[in-house]
Protein backbone atom coordinates (compact mmCIF):
# COMPACT_ATOMS: atom_id res chain seq x y z
CA UNK A 1 0.00 0.00 0.00
CA UNK A 2 1.24 3.38 -0.88
CA UNK A 3 2.74 5.13 2.75
CA UNK A 4 0.64 8.00 4.08
CA UNK A 5 1.94 11.15 5.68
CA UNK A 6 2.24 10.68 9.31
CA UNK A 7 -0.81 12.25 10.90
CA UNK A 8 -0.05 12.87 15.01
CA UNK A 9 2.19 16.38 14.01
CA UNK A 10 2.37 18.78 11.54
CA UNK A 11 4.77 19.09 8.72
CA UNK A 12 8.04 21.53 10.21
CA UNK A 13 11.75 22.13 8.80
CA UNK A 14 14.06 20.31 6.34
CA UNK A 15 16.10 17.13 6.91
CA UNK A 16 18.06 17.24 10.38
CA UNK A 17 19.30 13.45 10.29
CA UNK A 18 19.45 11.23 13.39
CA UNK A 19 22.24 11.70 15.55
CA UNK A 20 24.78 8.87 14.94
CA UNK A 21 25.45 6.14 17.80
CA UNK A 22 29.15 7.33 17.83
CA UNK A 23 29.95 10.12 19.63
CA UNK A 24 30.19 13.20 16.93
CA UNK A 25 30.97 16.29 17.47
CA UNK A 26 27.34 18.48 17.82
CA UNK A 27 28.45 20.77 15.45
CA UNK A 28 29.06 18.27 12.39
CA UNK A 29 26.95 18.43 10.27
CA UNK A 30 26.32 17.49 6.41
CA UNK A 31 26.59 20.88 4.92
CA UNK A 32 30.03 21.27 6.69
CA UNK A 33 31.68 18.24 4.84
CA UNK A 34 33.88 18.54 2.06
CA UNK A 35 31.85 18.18 -1.46
CA UNK A 36 32.89 15.89 -4.09
CA UNK A 37 34.36 16.94 -7.04
CA UNK A 38 32.48 16.48 -10.06
CA UNK A 39 33.34 14.03 -12.84
CA UNK A 40 35.75 15.93 -15.03
CA UNK A 41 37.76 17.24 -11.33
CA UNK A 42 37.37 13.39 -10.70
CA UNK A 43 39.06 12.01 -13.91
CA UNK A 44 41.78 15.07 -13.57
CA UNK A 45 42.95 14.02 -9.99
CA UNK A 46 43.47 10.26 -11.13
CA UNK A 47 45.09 10.99 -13.84
CA UNK A 48 47.41 13.46 -11.89
CA UNK A 49 48.16 10.61 -9.19
CA UNK A 50 48.92 8.44 -12.35
CA UNK A 51 51.65 11.14 -13.06
CA UNK A 52 53.03 11.09 -9.74
CA UNK A 53 52.52 7.69 -8.40
CA UNK A 54 56.20 7.26 -9.09
CA UNK A 55 56.81 10.23 -6.77
CA UNK A 56 57.87 7.36 -3.74
CA UNK A 57 55.84 4.57 -1.86
CA UNK A 58 54.20 7.47 0.88
CA UNK A 59 52.11 8.95 -2.84
CA UNK A 60 50.53 5.72 -3.38
CA UNK A 61 49.39 4.88 0.28
CA UNK A 62 45.86 4.99 0.86
CA UNK A 63 44.81 7.71 3.05
CA UNK A 64 41.86 5.34 3.86
CA UNK A 65 43.37 2.15 4.95
CA UNK A 66 40.22 0.88 6.62
CA UNK A 67 38.57 0.73 3.18
CA UNK A 68 41.44 -0.67 1.42
CA UNK A 69 41.85 -3.47 3.89
CA UNK A 70 38.15 -4.64 3.13
CA UNK A 71 38.29 -4.05 -0.33
CA UNK A 72 41.41 -6.41 -0.45
CA UNK A 73 39.11 -8.57 1.84
CA UNK A 74 35.85 -9.02 -0.01
CA UNK A 75 37.52 -9.24 -3.08
CA UNK A 76 36.20 -6.27 -5.16
CA UNK A 77 37.28 -4.30 -7.50
CA UNK A 78 37.02 -0.49 -7.50
CA UNK A 79 33.65 -0.67 -10.36
CA UNK A 80 32.50 -3.83 -8.64
CA UNK A 81 32.08 -1.33 -5.53
CA UNK A 82 30.74 1.02 -6.88
CA UNK A 83 28.47 -0.58 -8.90
CA UNK A 84 27.10 -2.31 -5.78
CA UNK A 85 27.00 0.77 -4.02
CA UNK A 86 24.61 2.36 -6.68
CA UNK A 87 22.30 -0.84 -7.12
CA UNK A 88 22.14 -0.44 -2.80
CA UNK A 89 21.04 3.03 -3.38
CA UNK A 90 18.54 2.31 -6.02
CA UNK A 91 16.73 0.11 -3.03
CA UNK A 92 16.22 3.31 -1.13
CA UNK A 93 15.26 5.76 -4.21
CA UNK A 94 18.68 6.96 -4.75
CA UNK A 95 19.75 7.69 -8.03
CA UNK A 96 23.91 7.17 -7.85
CA UNK A 97 26.14 7.30 -10.35
CA UNK A 98 29.73 6.33 -8.73
CA UNK A 99 32.26 4.69 -10.71
CA UNK A 100 35.69 3.23 -9.75
CA UNK A 101 36.92 6.82 -9.79
CA UNK A 102 34.74 7.29 -7.19
CA UNK A 103 35.91 4.70 -5.15
CA UNK A 104 39.99 5.99 -5.79
CA UNK A 105 38.72 9.50 -4.04
CA UNK A 106 37.60 7.63 -1.38
CA UNK A 107 40.36 5.80 -0.60
CA UNK A 108 42.07 9.48 -0.57
CA UNK A 109 40.36 10.54 1.82
CA UNK A 110 37.30 11.90 0.53
CA UNK A 111 34.20 12.04 2.26
CA UNK A 112 31.01 11.01 -0.08
CA UNK A 113 27.62 12.73 0.98
CA UNK A 114 24.74 11.87 2.26
CA UNK A 115 23.51 8.74 2.28
CA UNK A 116 26.93 7.30 0.60
CA UNK A 117 28.69 6.19 3.31
CA UNK A 118 25.97 3.82 5.24
CA UNK A 119 25.53 2.33 1.86
CA UNK A 120 29.29 1.50 1.45
CA UNK A 121 29.04 0.01 4.71
CA UNK A 122 25.97 -1.96 4.45
CA UNK A 123 27.62 -3.51 1.04
CA UNK A 124 30.40 -4.73 2.89
CA UNK A 125 28.06 -6.34 5.59
CA UNK A 126 26.18 -8.13 3.53
CA UNK A 127 29.10 -9.58 1.78
CA UNK A 128 31.10 -10.24 4.29
CA UNK A 129 28.70 -11.45 7.14
CA UNK A 130 29.60 -8.90 9.82
CA UNK A 131 27.76 -5.51 10.84
CA UNK A 132 30.13 -2.97 9.92
CA UNK A 133 29.51 1.28 10.47
CA UNK A 134 30.54 3.32 8.65
CA UNK A 135 33.36 4.55 10.93
CA UNK A 136 34.94 1.02 10.46
CA UNK A 137 35.05 1.78 6.69
CA UNK A 138 37.42 4.91 7.73
CA UNK A 139 34.05 7.42 6.69
CA UNK A 140 31.77 9.94 8.54
CA UNK A 141 28.17 8.29 9.71
CA UNK A 142 25.51 10.40 9.39
CA UNK A 143 23.22 9.65 6.87
CA UNK A 144 19.45 8.75 7.77
CA UNK A 145 18.78 5.73 5.02
CA UNK A 146 20.39 2.95 7.43
CA UNK A 147 20.05 5.43 11.17
CA UNK A 148 18.29 3.24 13.66
CA UNK A 149 18.66 0.23 11.69
CA UNK A 150 22.17 -0.72 13.31
CA UNK A 151 21.70 -4.05 15.76
CA UNK A 152 24.52 -2.63 18.73
CA UNK A 153 27.23 -4.68 19.50
CA UNK A 154 26.62 -3.61 23.08
CA UNK A 155 23.54 -2.56 25.85
CA UNK A 156 25.10 0.88 26.38
CA UNK A 157 25.42 1.32 22.68
CA UNK A 158 21.89 -0.01 22.05
CA UNK A 159 20.99 3.01 25.00
CA UNK A 160 22.80 5.73 22.29
CA UNK A 161 21.14 4.62 19.40
CA UNK A 162 17.13 4.27 20.40
CA UNK A 163 17.53 7.36 22.98
CA UNK A 164 18.60 9.18 19.61
CA UNK A 165 15.94 8.41 17.93
CA UNK A 166 13.84 9.75 20.97
CA UNK A 167 15.34 13.16 21.04
CA UNK A 168 14.97 13.53 17.27
CA UNK A 169 11.61 12.14 17.34
CA UNK A 170 10.37 14.65 20.29
CA UNK A 171 12.33 17.61 17.93
CA UNK A 172 10.81 20.15 16.26
CA UNK A 173 11.28 18.47 12.83
CA UNK A 174 9.20 16.20 11.10
CA UNK A 175 11.68 13.99 9.39
CA UNK A 176 11.99 10.79 11.30
CA UNK A 177 8.33 10.39 10.11
CA UNK A 178 9.50 11.06 6.64
CA UNK A 179 12.23 8.14 6.59
CA UNK A 180 11.31 5.27 4.03
CA UNK A 181 10.60 1.70 5.39
CA UNK A 182 13.88 -0.70 3.25
CA UNK A 183 12.98 -4.10 3.04
CA UNK A 184 16.58 -4.77 3.17
CA UNK A 185 17.01 -2.92 6.70
CA UNK A 186 15.05 -6.09 8.16
CA UNK A 187 18.10 -8.98 7.19
CA UNK A 188 20.80 -8.28 9.56
CA UNK A 189 19.26 -7.58 12.27
CA UNK A 190 16.64 -10.65 12.40
CA UNK A 191 19.73 -12.80 11.77
CA UNK A 192 21.93 -11.29 14.43
CA UNK A 193 19.25 -11.44 17.20
CA UNK A 194 18.46 -15.05 15.61
CA UNK A 195 22.15 -16.15 16.13
CA UNK A 196 23.32 -13.90 18.77
CA UNK A 197 23.64 -14.35 22.85
CA UNK A 198 22.09 -12.74 25.84
CA UNK A 199 24.74 -9.84 27.00
CA UNK A 200 26.78 -11.48 29.56
CA UNK A 201 26.62 -7.90 31.79
CA UNK A 202 24.25 -5.15 31.54
CA UNK A 203 24.40 -4.14 35.11
CA UNK A 204 25.49 -0.27 36.03
CA UNK A 205 26.97 0.28 39.13
CA UNK A 206 30.12 1.42 40.91
CA UNK A 207 32.38 -0.58 39.03
CA UNK A 208 30.88 -0.26 35.76
CA UNK A 209 30.10 3.59 35.40
CA UNK A 210 32.44 6.08 34.20
CA UNK A 211 33.82 8.11 37.65
CA UNK A 212 32.30 11.53 36.09
CA UNK A 213 28.54 9.29 36.31
CA UNK A 214 29.27 8.27 39.87
CA UNK A 215 26.38 9.86 42.47
CA UNK A 216 28.19 11.84 44.87
CA UNK A 217 25.42 11.24 47.67
CA UNK A 218 27.16 8.35 49.45
CA UNK A 219 24.07 6.98 50.26
CA UNK A 220 22.11 6.90 47.10
CA UNK A 221 18.44 5.28 47.82
CA UNK A 222 18.70 5.23 51.65
CA UNK A 223 15.48 5.57 53.43
CA UNK A 224 15.39 9.30 54.32
CA UNK A 225 17.55 10.33 51.03
CA UNK A 226 15.68 12.20 48.11
CA UNK A 227 16.09 8.89 45.75
CA UNK A 228 14.97 6.82 48.27
CA UNK A 229 11.47 4.87 47.52
CA UNK A 230 10.97 2.20 50.13
CA UNK A 231 8.62 -0.69 49.86
CA UNK A 232 7.28 -2.84 52.68
CA UNK A 233 10.12 -5.58 52.88
CA UNK A 234 12.97 -2.65 52.37
CA UNK A 235 12.58 -2.94 48.69
CA UNK A 236 11.07 -0.32 46.00
CA UNK A 237 7.30 -0.04 46.36
CA UNK A 238 5.43 0.29 43.18
CA UNK A 239 5.24 4.05 42.07
CA UNK A 240 4.62 6.37 39.20
CA UNK A 241 7.72 8.02 38.20
CA UNK A 242 8.08 12.04 39.23
CA UNK A 243 7.89 13.79 35.29
CA UNK A 244 10.44 14.32 34.86
CA UNK A 245 13.68 13.37 36.68
CA UNK A 246 15.33 16.11 34.73
CA UNK A 247 16.53 19.77 36.33
CA UNK A 248 14.75 22.29 34.06
CA UNK A 249 16.74 23.38 31.83
CA UNK A 250 18.99 20.67 31.55
CA UNK A 251 20.22 18.98 28.30
CA UNK A 252 18.94 15.67 26.92
CA UNK A 253 21.56 13.75 27.66
CA UNK A 254 24.61 13.17 29.96
CA UNK A 255 27.14 12.48 26.92
CA UNK A 256 26.41 15.77 24.82
CA UNK A 257 28.98 18.36 24.69
CA UNK A 258 28.54 21.52 27.48
CA UNK A 259 25.07 19.52 28.82
CA UNK A 260 24.72 20.16 32.68
CA UNK A 261 25.77 16.92 34.33
CA UNK A 262 22.91 15.00 36.29
CA UNK A 263 23.83 12.06 38.95
CA UNK A 264 22.93 8.62 37.70
CA UNK A 265 19.66 7.65 39.41
CA UNK A 266 19.42 4.20 40.84
CA UNK A 267 16.76 1.92 39.73
CA UNK A 268 13.89 -0.37 41.68
CA UNK A 269 11.16 -2.57 41.04
CA UNK A 270 9.16 -0.14 41.21
CA UNK A 271 10.48 1.83 38.25
CA UNK A 272 9.78 -1.16 36.05
CA UNK A 273 6.48 -2.09 37.47
CA UNK A 274 5.75 2.27 36.38
CA UNK A 275 7.28 1.68 32.95
CA UNK A 276 4.68 -1.64 32.37
CA UNK A 277 1.82 0.15 33.97
CA UNK A 278 2.31 2.80 31.25
CA UNK A 279 2.74 0.67 28.72
CA UNK A 280 -0.54 -1.13 29.31
CA UNK A 281 -1.98 3.02 29.33
CA UNK A 282 -0.67 3.58 25.96
CA UNK A 283 -1.54 0.36 24.34
CA UNK A 284 -5.27 0.82 25.56
CA UNK A 285 -5.57 4.41 23.85
CA UNK A 286 -4.00 3.09 20.84
CA UNK A 287 -6.34 0.16 20.93
CA UNK A 288 -9.32 2.52 21.34
CA UNK A 289 -8.33 5.52 19.30
CA UNK A 290 -5.18 4.78 16.64
CA UNK A 291 -1.63 5.56 16.91
CA UNK A 292 -1.64 9.29 16.66
CA UNK A 293 -3.58 10.34 19.60
CA UNK A 294 -0.66 9.51 21.95
CA UNK A 295 2.14 8.20 20.06
CA UNK A 296 4.38 11.81 20.99
CA UNK A 297 3.24 11.75 24.42
CA UNK A 298 5.07 7.83 25.06
CA UNK A 299 7.70 8.76 22.62
CA UNK A 300 8.21 11.92 25.33
CA UNK A 301 8.26 9.47 28.18
CA UNK A 302 10.50 7.37 26.50
CA UNK A 303 13.24 10.13 26.63
CA UNK A 304 11.84 11.97 29.71
CA UNK A 305 11.74 8.70 32.50
CA UNK A 306 13.34 6.17 30.47
CA UNK A 307 16.53 7.09 29.15
CA UNK A 308 17.69 8.66 32.94
CA UNK A 309 17.09 5.03 34.12
CA UNK A 310 19.04 2.94 31.15
CA UNK A 311 21.47 5.83 32.16
CA UNK A 312 21.28 5.32 35.78
CA UNK A 313 22.40 2.59 38.16
CA UNK A 314 21.07 -0.72 38.72
CA UNK A 315 22.09 -4.65 39.18
CA UNK A 316 21.34 -7.49 37.17
CA UNK A 317 18.05 -8.27 37.98
CA UNK A 318 16.72 -4.80 37.80
CA UNK A 319 19.07 -4.28 34.47
CA UNK A 320 17.50 -6.92 32.77
CA UNK A 321 13.95 -6.39 34.09
CA UNK A 322 14.34 -2.50 33.07
CA UNK A 323 15.64 -3.64 29.18
CA UNK A 324 12.99 -5.54 28.78
CA UNK A 325 10.26 -2.97 29.83
CA UNK A 326 11.55 0.14 27.82
CA UNK A 327 11.60 -2.79 24.44
CA UNK A 328 8.25 -3.41 24.87
CA UNK A 329 7.77 0.36 24.96
CA UNK A 330 9.80 0.97 22.02
CA UNK A 331 7.88 -1.58 20.22
CA UNK A 332 4.57 0.33 21.01
CA UNK A 333 6.18 3.49 19.81
CA UNK A 334 7.29 1.92 16.68
CA UNK A 335 3.48 0.48 16.32
CA UNK A 336 2.11 3.92 16.96
CA UNK A 337 4.48 4.96 14.44
CA UNK A 338 3.25 2.35 12.06
CA UNK A 339 -0.29 3.29 12.97
CA UNK A 340 0.03 6.65 11.72
CA UNK A 341 1.90 5.38 8.12
CA UNK A 342 5.58 6.87 9.71
CA UNK A 343 6.54 3.34 8.54
CA UNK A 344 10.41 4.20 8.23
CA UNK A 345 10.12 5.11 11.28
CA UNK A 346 8.32 2.48 12.76
CA UNK A 347 11.26 -0.28 11.69
CA UNK A 348 13.52 1.83 13.18
CA UNK A 349 11.77 1.46 16.39
CA UNK A 350 11.21 -2.18 15.77
CA UNK A 351 14.90 -3.19 15.69
CA UNK A 352 15.99 -1.13 18.70
CA UNK A 353 13.32 -2.98 20.49
CA UNK A 354 14.55 -6.20 19.37
CA UNK A 355 17.98 -5.13 20.14
CA UNK A 356 16.69 -4.39 23.89
CA UNK A 357 15.02 -7.52 24.33
CA UNK A 358 18.38 -9.27 23.66
CA UNK A 359 19.84 -7.25 26.82
CA UNK A 360 16.32 -8.23 28.62
CA UNK A 361 17.57 -11.81 27.93
CA UNK A 362 13.79 -12.07 26.50
CA UNK A 363 13.70 -14.32 23.64
CA UNK A 364 10.04 -14.46 23.76
CA UNK A 365 9.91 -10.40 23.56
CA UNK A 366 11.75 -10.39 20.72
CA UNK A 367 9.96 -12.98 18.94
CA UNK A 368 7.13 -10.90 19.87
CA UNK A 369 9.18 -7.73 18.14
CA UNK A 370 9.76 -9.70 15.44
CA UNK A 371 6.28 -10.85 14.73
CA UNK A 372 5.23 -7.04 14.79
CA UNK A 373 7.79 -6.16 11.79
CA UNK A 374 6.09 -9.29 10.41
CA UNK A 375 2.50 -7.86 10.39
CA UNK A 376 4.08 -4.71 9.14
CA UNK A 377 5.93 -6.08 6.15
CA UNK A 378 2.62 -7.73 5.56
CA UNK A 379 0.85 -4.18 5.56
CA UNK A 380 3.39 -2.62 2.71
CA UNK A 381 3.20 -6.16 0.49
CA UNK A 382 6.44 -7.56 1.02
CA UNK A 383 5.05 -11.25 1.78
CA UNK A 384 8.11 -12.94 1.52
CA UNK A 385 10.04 -10.79 3.90
CA UNK A 386 7.05 -10.84 6.08
CA UNK A 387 7.00 -15.02 6.10
CA UNK A 388 10.61 -14.56 7.06
CA UNK A 389 10.37 -12.71 10.05
CA UNK A 390 7.62 -14.60 11.49
CA UNK A 391 9.77 -17.98 11.01
CA UNK A 392 12.96 -16.38 12.41
CA UNK A 393 10.80 -15.83 15.59
CA UNK A 394 9.54 -18.83 15.95
CA UNK A 395 12.83 -20.38 15.23
CA UNK A 396 14.38 -18.46 17.94
CA UNK A 397 11.40 -18.71 20.83
CA UNK A 398 11.15 -22.25 20.32
CA UNK A 399 8.96 -23.78 22.45
CA UNK A 400 9.18 -21.97 25.26
CA UNK A 401 6.67 -19.33 24.17
CA UNK A 402 2.98 -19.66 26.20
CA UNK A 403 0.40 -20.76 23.25
CA UNK A 404 -1.22 -17.43 22.87
CA UNK A 405 2.34 -16.72 21.93
CA UNK A 406 2.73 -19.23 19.67
CA UNK A 407 -0.88 -18.69 18.37
CA UNK A 408 0.24 -15.08 16.98
CA UNK A 409 3.38 -15.65 15.72
CA UNK A 410 1.91 -18.54 13.50
CA UNK A 411 -1.05 -16.23 12.19
CA UNK A 412 1.31 -13.40 11.29
CA UNK A 413 2.88 -16.14 9.00
CA UNK A 414 -0.26 -17.24 7.37
CA UNK A 415 -0.90 -13.53 6.37
CA UNK A 416 2.37 -13.89 4.61
CA UNK A 417 1.65 -16.69 2.67
CA UNK A 418 -1.96 -15.37 2.19
CA UNK A 419 -0.67 -12.50 0.15
CA UNK A 420 1.24 -14.15 -2.05
CA UNK A 421 -1.35 -16.41 -2.94
CA UNK A 422 -0.02 -19.81 -1.50
CA UNK A 423 -3.32 -21.45 0.11
CA UNK A 424 -1.51 -24.88 1.54
CA UNK A 425 1.05 -22.83 3.27
CA UNK A 426 -1.60 -20.55 4.42
CA UNK A 427 -3.74 -23.27 5.91
CA UNK A 428 -1.04 -25.34 7.21
CA UNK A 429 0.18 -21.69 9.18
CA UNK A 430 -3.45 -21.54 10.04
CA UNK A 431 -4.25 -24.86 11.43
CA UNK A 432 -0.92 -24.05 13.85
CA UNK A 433 -2.30 -21.18 14.75
CA UNK A 434 -5.47 -22.41 15.42
CA UNK A 435 -4.40 -25.24 17.34
CA UNK A 436 -1.87 -23.29 19.74
CA UNK A 437 -4.42 -21.29 20.84
CA UNK A 438 -6.91 -24.09 21.69
CA UNK A 439 -3.81 -25.11 24.41
CA UNK A 440 -4.06 -22.18 26.43
CA UNK A 441 -5.10 -22.64 29.62
CA UNK A 442 -7.07 -19.77 31.84
CA UNK A 443 -3.89 -20.16 34.45
CA UNK A 444 -0.99 -19.91 31.87
CA UNK A 445 1.30 -16.92 32.53
CA UNK A 446 1.16 -14.38 29.10
CA UNK A 447 2.41 -11.11 28.42
CA UNK A 448 0.66 -8.11 28.89
CA UNK A 449 1.29 -7.44 25.37
CA UNK A 450 0.05 -10.65 24.36
CA UNK A 451 -3.23 -10.56 25.54
CA UNK A 452 -4.94 -8.84 22.87
CA UNK A 453 -4.78 -12.76 20.69
CA UNK A 454 -8.18 -14.31 21.60
CA UNK A 455 -10.83 -16.37 19.86
CA UNK A 456 -11.76 -12.64 18.25
CA UNK A 457 -8.05 -11.82 16.89
CA UNK A 458 -7.83 -15.54 15.79
CA UNK A 459 -11.05 -14.55 13.58
CA UNK A 460 -9.39 -12.01 12.08
CA UNK A 461 -6.54 -13.58 11.38
CA UNK A 462 -8.24 -15.97 9.66
CA UNK A 463 -10.69 -13.38 7.70
CA UNK A 464 -7.93 -11.46 6.37
CA UNK A 465 -6.24 -14.54 4.98
CA UNK A 466 -9.27 -15.63 3.38
CA UNK A 467 -10.00 -12.10 2.01
CA UNK A 468 -6.19 -11.78 0.42
CA UNK A 469 -7.05 -15.33 -1.19
CA UNK A 470 -10.44 -14.26 -2.25
CA UNK A 471 -12.28 -16.70 -0.75
CA UNK A 472 -15.26 -14.18 0.27
CA UNK A 473 -17.65 -16.91 1.94
CA UNK A 474 -15.14 -17.89 4.55
CA UNK A 475 -13.60 -14.21 4.75
CA UNK A 476 -17.08 -13.04 5.62
CA UNK A 477 -18.17 -15.56 8.15
CA UNK A 478 -14.59 -15.48 10.44
CA UNK A 479 -15.05 -11.37 9.97
CA UNK A 480 -18.70 -11.51 11.39
CA UNK A 481 -17.49 -13.93 14.32
CA UNK A 482 -14.31 -11.85 15.41
CA UNK A 483 -17.10 -8.83 15.39
CA UNK A 484 -19.62 -10.58 17.67
CA UNK A 485 -16.66 -11.64 20.00
CA UNK A 486 -14.20 -8.18 19.83
CA UNK A 487 -14.76 -5.85 22.53
CA UNK A 488 -15.71 -2.92 22.15
CA UNK A 489 -12.61 -1.12 23.31
CA UNK A 490 -10.67 -2.45 20.05
CA UNK A 491 -12.02 -0.02 18.18
CA UNK A 492 -9.60 0.19 15.46
CA UNK A 493 -9.64 -3.16 15.37
CA UNK A 494 -13.53 -3.57 14.72
CA UNK A 495 -13.45 -0.74 11.92
CA UNK A 496 -10.56 -2.89 10.14
CA UNK A 497 -12.40 -6.05 10.55
CA UNK A 498 -15.50 -4.56 9.41
CA UNK A 499 -14.05 -3.51 6.24
CA UNK A 500 -12.43 -7.06 5.33
CA UNK A 501 -16.16 -8.07 5.69
CA UNK A 502 -16.93 -5.63 3.52
CA UNK A 503 -14.58 -6.37 0.70
CA UNK A 504 -16.03 -9.74 1.49
CA UNK A 505 -19.53 -8.99 0.75
CA UNK A 506 -18.44 -7.20 -2.03
CA UNK A 507 -17.08 -10.02 -3.34
CA UNK A 508 -19.52 -12.27 -2.99
CA UNK A 509 -21.78 -9.52 -5.35
CA UNK A 510 -23.59 -7.46 -2.57
CA UNK A 511 -23.04 -4.13 -3.58
CA UNK A 512 -25.15 -2.53 -1.46
CA UNK A 513 -24.61 -4.26 1.48
CA UNK A 514 -20.92 -3.61 1.30
CA UNK A 515 -21.18 -0.14 0.95
CA UNK A 516 -23.40 0.11 3.93
CA UNK A 517 -20.94 -1.45 6.16
CA UNK A 518 -18.23 0.79 4.61
CA UNK A 519 -19.97 3.82 5.55
CA UNK A 520 -20.58 2.77 9.24
CA UNK A 521 -16.85 1.77 9.20
CA UNK A 522 -16.41 5.36 7.59
CA UNK A 523 -18.10 7.53 10.14
CA UNK A 524 -16.04 5.46 13.05
CA UNK A 525 -13.06 6.37 11.68
CA UNK A 526 -13.80 9.74 11.69
CA UNK A 527 -13.38 9.53 15.54
CA UNK A 528 -9.51 8.14 14.81
CA UNK A 529 -6.12 8.89 14.28
CA UNK A 530 -5.10 6.00 12.52
CA UNK A 531 -4.65 5.71 8.65
CA UNK A 532 -4.57 2.33 8.29
CA UNK A 533 -8.13 3.21 8.70
CA UNK A 534 -7.49 5.12 6.02
CA UNK A 535 -5.87 3.19 4.34
CA UNK A 536 -8.35 0.39 4.81
CA UNK A 537 -11.15 2.05 3.52
CA UNK A 538 -9.28 3.51 -0.11
CA UNK A 539 -8.28 -0.20 -0.60
CA UNK A 540 -12.26 -0.68 -0.63
CA UNK A 541 -12.98 1.87 -2.49
CA UNK A 542 -10.18 0.83 -5.32
CA UNK A 543 -12.48 -2.49 -4.73
CA UNK A 544 -15.84 -0.37 -6.27
CA UNK A 545 -14.46 0.27 -9.79
CA UNK A 546 -17.10 -1.82 -11.69
CA UNK A 547 -19.83 -0.57 -9.92
CA UNK A 548 -19.19 3.03 -10.01
CA UNK A 549 -22.81 3.68 -11.12
CA UNK A 550 -24.20 2.30 -8.46
CA UNK A 551 -26.01 4.55 -6.37
CA UNK A 552 -24.82 2.82 -2.96
CA UNK A 553 -21.41 3.27 -4.38
CA UNK A 554 -21.55 6.97 -5.62
CA UNK A 555 -23.75 7.70 -2.07
CA UNK A 556 -20.35 6.02 -0.04
CA UNK A 557 -18.04 8.03 -2.47
CA UNK A 558 -19.29 11.02 -1.61
CA UNK A 559 -19.40 10.64 1.89
CA UNK A 560 -15.92 9.78 1.72
CA UNK A 561 -15.09 12.40 -0.46
CA UNK A 562 -16.27 14.99 2.61
CA UNK A 563 -14.37 13.27 4.80
CA UNK A 564 -11.43 13.65 3.12
CA UNK A 565 -10.78 10.02 2.31
CA UNK A 566 -10.73 10.01 -1.46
Amino acid sequence: MSQLPATDRPAYDPLDPLDPPHRLDPLHRLDQRPAEPDDATAHALDEDSDEHAADGPAAARPQNPLLAALIEESGFSHAGLARRVDQLGLEHGLDLRYDKTSVTRWLRGQQPRGATPALIAEVFTRRLGRRLTAQDVGLDACAPVYAGLEFAETPQEAVDIVASMWRKDNGPYAELRKIAFTPAGLVVPSRDWLIGRTDERVARDGSTLPPEELRTDPHPGRPGHPGAHPGPHGGAAPRVPQQSRRPAGAGEHPEGGGREHRPPIRVGRGDIAAIRAVGDLFRALDQAYGGGHARQALVRYLESEAEPMLRGRYGEQIGRALFGAVSDLTRLAGWTSFDIAAHGLAQRYFVQALRLSQAAGDRVLGGFVLTTMSQQAVHLGHAREAIQLARVAQQGVGTVAAPVVQALMHGAEARGHALLGDVRSCTTALVRCERALAAARPGDEVPSWARYFDDAQLADEFAHCYRDLQQWRPAAQHAEKSLRLRAPAYARSRILCRLVLASARLGMGDVDESCSMATDALRAAGEMRSARTVEYLRDFHRRLAPYRTTPAVRAFEEAARQAGVI
